[in-house]
């Protein structure tokens, strides 16, 4: 058998391609009110939406102050006044609509649910993200999904980790692995709860950060050469 038994997942960008349902959600809610975007409009909205993820993970600000935001500061750059909170409703109707695969995605969580007991631990909105995972057809090979809405705790947080591990049978911190794109928030919190970690490094870029996780792949398949070479 290998070392790992517990695999926890994070879903954008490790299991499903946010960057597509992003842009489709956010292409359907500007069409729907009449707004004619700009690609400069967009990159704001994103520089904007990424840096108030980064004040979520580390306890700054709330979800509820990140969601009815975001949308009105972006815009508010560019001289048009919105509803924050309406726009957000609007935003997660059309993701929960999006669940474009990352590559290899639902072949390798098939396989995998085989070998290993499969959990999902996202920082997403509760209902949009088990949308997604339910039409994607991926929520049946985990065995419980967490996300940070209904816990009341994020990744990073020790706390989000401690919910999760006192939730799972036969708990073993030495036989669990996290797996997610983000150093932030999955391997961040991976580490500082004392599990293994493993950066889906899905765009090929440089670590100039001080986290260093335990793994590194490209490719989700590349999970499975990973996996076989831990054989205990």
């Amino acid at each position: 058998m290998t070392k790992y038994e517990i695999l926890l997942f994070d879903v954008d960008d490790t299991l499903l391609d946010f960057d597509l349902a992003e842009n489709a959600a956010l292409d359907r809610m500007f069409k729907e009110e009449n707004i004619a975007v700009t690609q400069e409009m967009i990159a704001r909205y994103k520089e904007i939406n990424e840096s108030m993820w980064r004040a979520f993970e580390r306890g700054e600000i709330t979800k509820n102050t990140l969601h009815n935001t975001r949308f009105a500061v972006a815009l508010k750059e560019f001289g048009i006044e919105v509803d924050g909170a309406y726009f957000e409703t609007l935003f997660q109707k059309y993701l929960c609509e999006a669940h474009h695969y990352v590559e290899d995605a639902y072949e390798v969580i098939a396989q995998l649910a085989d070998h290993y007991h499969l959990y999902v631990v996202s920082n997403g909105v509760t209902a949009t993200q088990n949308k997604r995972l339910v039409d994607a057809k991926l929520a049946p090979h985990f065995k419980d999904i967490f996300i940070s809405e209904q816990t009341g705790y994020q990744k990073p947080m020790p706390a989000f980790f401690d919910y999760v591990f006192e939730r799972i049978d036969d708990f073993d911190k030495d036989k669990t692995l996290i797996i997610g794109d983000s150093l932030t928030s999955d391997i961040k919190g991976g580490l500082q709860s004392g599990i293994d970690t493993c950066w889906f490094n899905i765009r090929n870029i440089e670590n100039t950060s001080e986290i260093k996780p335990h793994y590194e792949i490209n490719k989700l398949h590349d999970l499975h050469e990973l996996l076989n070479k831990q054989l205990v």
